[in-house]
């Protein structure tokens, strides 16, 4: 199989980790590329649901490898509870687990710092996870931060590293914040314990990913978040920290371009998103209440309730143009299965002008309103559709629309939550 590349079209949580997981079961390696334990990616797998946050979606299959890529930011805590959970649900993780030495460590003090930066803007806030994945990433770039490779080194080398980032902290957290400062040698011990676990998982992944990168094993990458939270071609300032898009697959791997194969985006039948920013299609009050409950919109990681809108067809074309997609997948199509009639947005009005390209620009977005073309619903359940013939006239009908107006080809659709319930349509919807 060729390799190929999992990227969010919208704001996040399109149902990445459930595509994941079904077009993982052949390939030799799953890679997660970017993002931390800010992402929730849920599979159900009949009664069973999973949710994971760190661990690429590709370990539910025995035999598959993954790795946490040198693009993450990697909360030593969050990894190990998580592989212990999943251990404990009879899966073999450690054997099939690796983590590139390159990643940057998530520490307490990262959490602390991101709680109190958000709790300080207040209404002004972006609206993030509270994880710390904006302080990691910062450590990252101002080259003062941990890697997981530091679990290499001798216990008294390690300790001594984390003590003087902790104190170091501390200091940023009064002058900044007034905070009670962190137990430093505590925290080095605890990473001291943490490293003796998972040291053996960490890797060269230059030298792991040599199959890859030669053509020998294959290989799927999965994305966190969603092109519209890109820090250089999202929202800005209300997105993550990290590339969502198809260069982070690149820079989060360190492997080549020609590795990189299909490029296929994951996108809901509507939109949603979590957080603060502007959001065009958005439906407030009664209307997006009922969205919410049909499609079970409320965050894996968080809890919070998503804000959920209308299918944004502007802002859909603009992330399939960036990200190069060859094809994409259609999610939570049934969701739609008791609507009368299904808006999708094809165009935004700006101060009385009429335009459908997606402004870059972030003063205008907010000022767009939707102008939208209705589709009439099939108002029945979609559960049981296992092929394209299967679904109703007005089902398809959607979905043919959306092969239009994105300009690829529709490769698979989802109809439920569990792991079976796909369509999948290579040849696009209309081919």
């Amino acid at each position: 199989m060729r390799n190929r590349v999992i990227i969010g079209g919208q704001w996040g949580d399109e149902g990445k980790g459930k595509i994941v997981d079904a077009l993982s079961r052949d390939v030799d390696w799953v890679l997660r590329y970017q993002g931390g334990a800010n992402a929730g990616h849920t599979i159900h797998i009949g009664p069973e649901k999973h949710v994971l946050h760190l661990i690429p979606s590709g370990i539910l299959h025995p035999g598959v490898r993954c790795l946490l890529g040198c693009g993450m930011v990697v909360d030593p805590w969050s990894l190990r509870d998580e592989i212990i959970g999943l251990e404990e649900r009879g899966f073999q993780v450690r054997d099939r687990l690796r983590v590139a030495a390159g990643a940057a460590l998530l520490m307490p003090y990262h959490t602390r710092l991101d709680e109190l930066r958000e709790a300080k803007l207040s209404r002004h806030s972006i609206g993030t996870t509270g994880r710390g994945i904006g302080p990691a990433y910062l450590d990252k770039v101002q080259r003062t931060g941990l890697r997981m490779g530091d679990l290499l080194l001798a216990t008294d080398r390690l300790e001594r590293k984390v003590i003087d980032k902790v104190l170091s902290a501390n200091e940023a957290l009064g002058a900044m914040y007034g905070a009670e400062p962190l137990p430093a040698r505590v925290l080095a011990e605890e990473l001291v314990v943490l490293a003796q676990s998972l040291a053996p998982l960490v890797v060269d992944a230059h030298t792991a990913l040599a199959g890859v990168r030669a053509g020998r094993e294959s290989a799927l990458f999965e994305g966190a978040q969603g092109t519209m939270l890109d820090i250089d071609h999202g929202t800005y300032p209300y997105v993550t920290s990290s590339n969502t898009t198809v260069g982070g697959a690149l820079t989060g791997t360190g492997l080549p371009p020609a590795a990189l194969g299909e490029i296929h985006g994951v996108f809901k039948a509507y939109c949603t998103r979590v957080g603060n920013g502007p959001f065009p299609s958005e439906l407030l009050g009664e209307a997006g209440d009922r969205l919410r409950e049909a499609g079970g919109e409320f965050g894996a990681t968080t809890g919070r309730a998503r804000r959920c809108g209308w299918f944004d067809a502007v802002a859909a074309r603009y992330s399939v143009d960036i990200n190069g997609m060859t094809g994409v997948m259609i999610t939570k199509l049934d969701v739609l299965d008791t609507q009368e009639s299904v808006p999708v947005a094809v165009a935004y009005d700006l101060d009385g002008e009429q335009f459908d390209v997606y402004p870059t620009v972030g003063e205008v977005l907010p000022r767009c309103r939707p102008i939208y073309r209705e589709f009439p619903g099939w108002r029945e359940s979609l559960s049981d559709c296992r092929a394209l013939a299967d679904l109703p006239p007005a089902a398809r009908a959607y979905l043919a629309f959306l092969e239009e107006v994105l300009g690829t080809r529709i490769v698979g659709v989802s109809v439920g939550r569990d792991r079976s319930q796909m369509i999948w349509t290579p040849d696009g919807v209309t081919g």
